[in-house]
């Protein structure tokens, strides 16, 4: 994704030692276990995590803009001059907002699960 978003090979490179380079430990009854190192997925309270998923979530945004365009999604209409609104986020808030039918129901059942 940071790639087709115009992040240089570098900026790929760094983005990923961050997220591979890591060891954890967790408390069992007080006491830290072994180190490992984690497969997959951000750890909980990591600083970069924020950024990551709203460049990840741009994906989905880009689903919803091209089902909207393809008449097969109709965004929900706000305000005095209709704006359309399909997609609100903040930090790692997600809020996908459409007229309450059962097509766009469909269509974002089928978006989330193709991302």
């Amino acid at each position: 994704m940071m790639t087709r978003m115009g992040f240089c090979d570098k900026w790929v490179y760094w983005i990923k030692a961050c997220l591979e380079s890591s060891f954890i430990s967790i408390l069992v009854n007080g006491n830290p276990t072994k180190e490992f190192k984690p497969t997959r997925g951000l750890r909980q309270g990591d600083p970069i995590a924020p950024f990551l998923f709203l460049i990840v979530v741009q994906g989905i945004s880009g689903l919803e803009n091209l089902a909207a365009r393809k008449g097969l999604f109709s965004s929900l209409k706000v305000g005095a001059k209709r704006v359309e609104v399909n997609l609100l986020q903040f930090a790692d808030d997600t809020l996908i907002m459409c007229d309450p039918s059962i097509q766009n129901i469909r269509v974002v059942k089928v978006m989330l699960r193709f991302f």
